[in-house]
């Protein structure tokens, strides 16, 4: 697979607004959960995070989503449910929003991000530890917006994700080499990215 993801279409049929989840308790814990096994069913919103979304509602500064997209983990689901109560909306589970995929990292301290990242700008296809290479991130992340781009039109999409694959695909979606993706500003907890038109 190409190092860099193009657009496939010169404009966008809908909005969409990025969200990282707010605040963890994994967060809070300085440890790494990207399984499934762990993050599906724990390691929900801290406090700080929970406050930081009732902060977010309450000063809407973004287009109104008519649809909410989220990753499977609990604290994505938590996060999506705080938007999609404001609005009077359903969410939906996406898992391919998941976390990446940490491999023999997991449950180890979030110091150990750093160490990944490294390899990342070697290479965006490494599986170092068994962590999931940045270009199968890439892939995953721009299928959903694919597929949205396929199914409807003129909507506002919210896509609640995590940090690292949501900076991977900001980094596709301009076109730039994936395994800068730290290159990118740093997504803080409960961030909103608003692309498309």
């Amino acid at each position: 697979m190409s190092n860099t993801l193009q657009a496939p279409y010169d404009h966008w049929r809908n909005r969409y607004l990025l969200i990282r989840h707010g605040h963890s308790q994994a967060n809070q814990q300085g440890v790494i959960v990207s399984s499934p096994e762990h993050g599906v069913t724990d390691f929900g919103l801290s406090e700080q995070g929970e406050q930081q979304l009732a902060q977010r509602v309450a000063d809407w500064q973004w287009p109104i989503p008519t649809r909410v997209v989220h990753s499977d983990f609990l604290r994505t689901s938590q996060t999506a449910a705080h938007i999609a109560d404001a609005f009077g909306l359903t969410p939906s589970v996406e898992t391919r929003l998941r976390e990446r995929y940490f491999g023999e990292l997991e449950g180890q301290s979030d110091e150990r991000y750093p160490s990944i990242w490294v390899l990342d700008a070697q290479d965006a296809e490494h599986q170092h530890l068994q962590v999931e290479a940045v270009s199968a991130v890439a892939k995953r992340m721009r299928s959903v917006i694919d597929d949205w781009e396929q199914a409807a039109s003129g909507e506002t999409i919210a896509l609640v994700s995590h940090g690292d694959p949501l900076q991977i695909l900001l980094t596709a979606l301009a076109g730039r080499p994936l395994g800068q993706h730290r290159e990118q500003a740093a997504l803080l907890p409960a961030s909103i990215t608003l692309i498309g038109p």
